[in-house]
């Protein structure tokens, strides 16, 4: 239970750990390990890591300290920087249209005094392998983050506990019990309460727009998608399962802060219009209660498969799954293995 633990523990604490880092780092560590429990499988599965706090994703598993690692850092295939085909057409309109819809769609006006607040809920699966075999349950976890209209002001951040939902047998239900009973109380990790950073520097890091650029220089940015597309791929080079997948989630990433302002989100969209292997996977998505069109890239192996969900009245992301595209022992293909959803809105006070 030591390298469980462990995991559970691991990265609560790393660099500016956001709810999406953790959540998303969970999630790539589980298809990366849980996998192998998978009859044909492979240590390559999706990718679906962000550094927002507003970004909230996937789920937790067991490994060794040399897997915590990954959290952060799922290395994978170089770069090829190329004139490819785009999504296909039917995406590309959907996410064309969501350019259009965002410059449209007035962004909240958070007055003096007031906050911007992001809440975020994930639902993610999480299992345990032993001698006895390998066990599963789904656990939720959520938060909020509070933006003061100066955004240079103090941000709040309330983290909530992980709390399990659904289990798939009662032995399931023993292992999670005995892994929360097993966490130290002292010296551990904070995860969850209330956290406040000037800027949002949550740990001493600064929000970013997308990666390598500050939230407060998103202005800087190529607002020609083809350029910010090429910017996207040369800094994400070398990490995920391929320069698609993790462009791709670089892209949901930024759209799902709701911090990004309305141009930049607009050329967002139509980068993502150019990213090969795009496509309409579900014109009637729901996540937690609200529905969109979803736009999934699949895994390079076929196995599953990332999608955002776009509500195509605003433009704005309201979510994103994860979803089988194979079938595994007890989870068929279309099953969703894990959730996020986002919500935005202006309040008065911050805990």
């Amino acid at each position: 239970m030591d390298d469980l633990q462990l995991l559970r523990e691991m990265r609560s604490d790393i660099g500016s750990a956001p709810p999406a880092t953790l959540a998303r780092g969970r999630t790539k560590l589980m298809a990366r390990i849980g996998s192998a429990t998978r009859p044909g499988a492979t240590t390559n599965t999706h990718a679906p890591a962000k550094v927002s706090p507003v970004r909230i994703r996937r789920r937790i598993v067991m490994a060794s300290a040399a897997a915590a690692f990954l959290v952060g850092v799922i290395v994978a295939a170089d770069v090829v920087l190329p004139d490819r085909p785009g999504a296909t057409a039917e995406a590309a309109e959907v996410l064309n249209n969501a350019a259009a819809a965002t410059i449209k769609t007035s962004d909240p006006v958070v007055g003096p005094g007031q906050y911007l607040k992001i809440e975020t809920t994930a639902l993610y699966g999480a299992s345990s392998g032993g001698t006895g075999g390998s066990v599963s349950w789904r656990e939720k976890t959520g938060g909020q983050v509070y933006v003061p209209a100066d955004r240079e002001g103090e941000w709040v951040w309330n983290r909530e506990e992980s709390v399990p939902v659904e289990f798939s047998s009662e032995a399931a239900k023993a292992v999670e019990a005995e892994i929360r009973k097993a966490r130290p109380t002292e010296g551990r990790p904070l995860l969850a309460g209330i956290l406040r950073a000037p800027g949002g520097a949550f740990y001493g890091t600064e929000q970013t727009a997308i990666q390598g650029t500050p939230l407060n220089e998103a202005g800087s940015l190529p607002k020609d998608p083809r350029a910010l597309l090429d910017v996207i791929y040369e800094r994400t080079k070398g990490a995920g399962k391929s320069p698609e997948i993790k462009a791709f989630g670089t892209i949901a990433d930024a759209l799902r802060t709701g911090v990004i302002p309305a141009d930049l989100r607009a050329t967002l969209y139509k980068a993502a219009a150019l990213i090969t292997g795009a496509t309409v996977v579900d014109k009637q998505a729901t996540v937690d209660g609200r529905t969109g069109i979803a736009i999934g890239i699949p895994s390079p192996d076929g196995g599953s498969r990332t999608e955002i969900i776009i509500d195509p009245a605003t433009g704005l992301v309201i979510g994103e799954r994860d979803v089988l595209q194979k079938d595994y022992p007890d989870s068929p293909a279309g099953t969703v293995m894990s959730w996020t959803s986002v919500r935005t809105s202006v309040v008065d006070s911050a805990p």
